[in-house]
This record gives C-alpha cells, sequence and structure tokens, in this order.
C-alpha cells in the first residue's frame, strides 16, 4: 500500500511540477446573474465548482423560462416542452444536468430533465401533471412531485425511464424537493393520517415523520450527501416558522433567526456542516443566511457587507456548493434596479483544501491518497464525482500552496 502511494505521488508530482508554482489567489465576489429580458430572475442550484448555476427568469415577453447560467457570462434559456413556460430547480454536480418544470402545448405543467440541449418529459403518476425539484448528484435520478390517477400529487423518485410513487405519511399528498448525492435517500413533505404536513425522509421504500418544533406542520427541502442531515422549516409552539436542522441523533433542531420570528433553510452543505436559507431581521425583514456548526446564524448581507454596493441586498439563499464555497439565490441588485439571481462566491474553502483550514498542503494530498479508490461523495472527493481517484489528486497539485 505504502509503495503504491508514493508511486502514485512521483508519477502526479512529476506530471504536475509546473503546477506546483501557481497558486490560486483567495477571493470573495458577488456575480449579479442578470436577466432574461425581463425584470427578474432567481437561482435555485449550483454545481460543485461554482461555474454552473440553475433557476428562472422573465423573458422580454414576461413569460417565466428556466435558465442556466455558465462561466459568469453564458446566459441559456432551457426552452420548454411546447408550452410557453419552464422553470429550473436542480444541477448534477458538474452542471450538465438540469431537471425543474415545463409546460407542455396542452398547458399542462410536466417533470424535466435537461441535458445536452434536450429537454426530456419525465411523465407522471397517472395523472397530467408533474415538477422536478431534486436531482442526485450524478444527475441520475431525479425527484420532485406528479398528480397519480387519483388526481393527488405524490413525491416520485425517478431513474432511468420509471416514475417512482414514494407514498405518503398516511395522508393524499406528498412532494419530494431533495436527494442524497447517491439518489437513495428523498426528503420533502407529506400529509399523515391526521393531515398535519410533516418534513419526510424515504429510504429503501420506508418513508420518516421528522416531527416538527411544536407545531403541526414541517417541510424539508435539503439533505446532505450520505442523506443524514435534513434541513427546512417547522412551525414551533408559537405558530412561527423556523428553519431547522434534522439528525437522527440530535432530532430536530430550531436554527434560531436574524431577531425576527420566522426563518427558513432550503439548502445544506455536503457534510451537512453548513446550512442556508431566508430569516426574518429584528425590523421583519427576510435576509439570506448562512448557519454553521460551530457559528450559528449570520446575515451574509452582514458578513460580505463590503460586496453590497449601493442598496444591494441579498434576500434568500437557496442553495450551497458540496462544499461550502458558493450559495446561490436572489435579491435586490441596486445598479440594475431588478430583483436578480445572485453567485455568492465566499473564497472559503479554497480549492483541494481537503481538511478544510485554509491551506492546500501535504495534509490534503495525503488525505486524497490514502483514500484513493474510495466511493462516495465526501470531502476527498474534490470534483464530487463518487469516487476518489487521480481527477482529484490533480485538483490538489494545481492549488498546492495556495492559502499557505
Amino acid at each position: 500500500m505504502k509503495s503504491t502511494v508514493r508511486n502514485r505521488f512521483k508519477a502526479l508530482t512529476s506530471a504536475c511540477a509546473l503546477s506546483l508554482l501557481a497558486t490560486v489567489a483567495w477571493s470573495q465576489s458577488i456575480t449579479w446573474l442578470g436577466v432574461l429580458g425581463g425584470d427578474r430572475s432567481f437561482a435555485f442550484g449550483v454545481s460543485a465548482n461554482g461555474a454552473v448555476v440553475v433557476g428562472w427568469s422573465y423573458d422580454a415577453a414576461g413569460q417565466w423560462r428556466a435558465v442556466r447560467w455558465q462561466y459568469y457570462g453564458f446566459f441559456q434559456d432551457l426552452g420548454t416542452l411546447g408550452g410557453n413556460e419552464s422553470r429550473a430547480y436542480g444541477v448534477s454536480a458538474d452542471g450538465a444536468v438540469v431537471v425543474g418544470e415545463a409546460y407542455n402545448a396542452a398547458w399542462q405543467r410536466r417533470a424535466f430533465r435537461w441535458q445536452n440541449g434536450v429537454m426530456q418529459d419525465l411523465g407522471t403518476l397517472g395523472g397530467s401533471e408533474s415538477a422536478a425539484r431534486g436531482v442526485s448528484a450524478n444527475g441520475a435520478v431525479v425527484v420532485g412531485g406528479a398528480r397519480n390517477a387519483a388526481g393527488d400529487y405524490r413525491a416520485f423518485r425517478w431513474q432511468n425511464g420509471v416514475m417512482q410513487d414514494l407514498g405518503t405519511l398516511g395522508g393524499g399528498r406528498s412532494w419530494a424537493y431533495g436527494v442524497s448525492a447517491d439518489g437513495t435517500v428523498v426528503v420533502g413533505g407529506a400529509t399523515n393520517a391526521a393531515g398535519y404536513y410533516r418534513a419526510l425522509r424515504w429510504q429503501n421504500g420506508v418513508m420518516q415523520d421528522l416531527g416538527t418544533l411544536g407545531g403541526n406542520y414541517s417541510e424539508a427541502y435539503g439533505v446532505s450527501a450520505d442523506g443524514t442531515v435534513v434541513v427546512g422549516w417547522a412551525y414551533n409552539a408559537a405558530r412561527q416558522e423556523r428553519a431547522f436542522r434534522w439528525t437522527a441523533s440530535g432530532g430536530m433542531q430550531d436554527l434560531g433567526t436574524l431577531g425576527g420570528g420566522r426563518s427558513w433553510a432550503y439548502g445544506v452543505s455536503a457534510d451537512g456542516a453548513v446550512v442556508v436559507g431566508g430569516a426574518e431581521n429584528a425590523a421583519r425583514q427576510v435576509r439570506a443566511f448562512r448557519w454553521t456548526v460551530g457559528g450559528g446564524m449570520e446575515d451574509l448581507n452582514t458578513t460580505y457587507a463590503s460586496l453590497l454596493t449601493n442598496g444591494s441586498v441579498l434576500w434568500v439563499a437557496s442553495a450551497i456548493s458540496p462544499d461550502g464555497r458558493y450559495i446561490v439565490g436572489w435579491g435586490y441588485n441596486a445598479a440594475t434596479r431588478h430583483n436578480e439571481a445572485f453567485l455568492l462566491d465566499t473564497g472559503f474553502p479554497r480549492r483541494g483544501d481537503v481538511d478544510r483550514n485554509g491551506c492546500v498542503d501535504d495534509a490534503d494530498l495525503l488525505a486524497v491518497l490514502f483514500a484513493f479508490g474510495g466511493q462516495g461523495y465526501r470531502n476527498e472527493d474534490l470534483n464530487w464525482d463518487g469516487t476518489i481517484d487521480d481527477a482529484d489528486l490533480l485538483i490538489v497539485l494545481f492549488n498546492f500552496g495556495s492559502g499557505c
């Protein structure tokens, strides 16, 4: 084992010797992503490297269109299924697969999966409508909600052309919003036998009620890469909507607010340590937040105030990249006077920084080497393709010395 690691290290070091001299500058930035001819846009998903953002925008005709932003400038209308409108909600780790909803020529809303310029209608569960909300890291598993033959919406999991009804918690309705990196764990909401809507976690055919924070209702929107951490919102005993973070060992945790009464969590990092969403401040204004295990809830407008000019505001953070570096959502762009999608590059962690200490060094290289060949989406899997391999080693090498 040791000799194999040494040989691989030597080979890759020789191949990338010049790259070791280069470092990647630490940077923070907010990019307003613009609009598609209209006056507003929203972002709901971001690729692992922050290069692709998906969501929707008004076009010049005032119609919603699913959009894919790429490389800070390429703005792509993904089209429809024959109707006039579409919306995108999720994107694969590599940015190649986009999912959402689009209208067909009969003005029926349908879940779609888009790849290489082709928008695929994923069908329904026997009814007329469906909509996709989440996609696995490799783009193979899609989740959302679809009408069945009785006309009820049911959470679905789609794979290889087959749409599976995930059931309910005893009531008639359910909806799926998020899926783990490997596609095996699904989260969302469903009605129970008493008619209350509850956050759900589905795995291996079993749907689990995640409870509430003292009230009657809850809903889950995001899940960690391994499916063990779930985020969303729930009513507390005072009937206030509160962002939550759920784990099997700790149950449902109230993440608090920014000084107001309400908050909602929408996205979570791959390791479950960073949560993003929207929360009310003391003035009852909704502001984008980031919550961390060690630091609690912070207003992104305060943390990154130096990047916001002329009265621009970040209203809601809807998604976060697996490593926690890139955050997307929407707010007010004072320069254009539009309600607009944004991409926030927090600058941390640096590319290749496996142990998250701000320095890409021997420790990060060794972490990848000793996990080499492993499967599963975790910090050593730097490109989030499900396998720890040469591609991950090269990311460390290309960024070696950064921040040190």
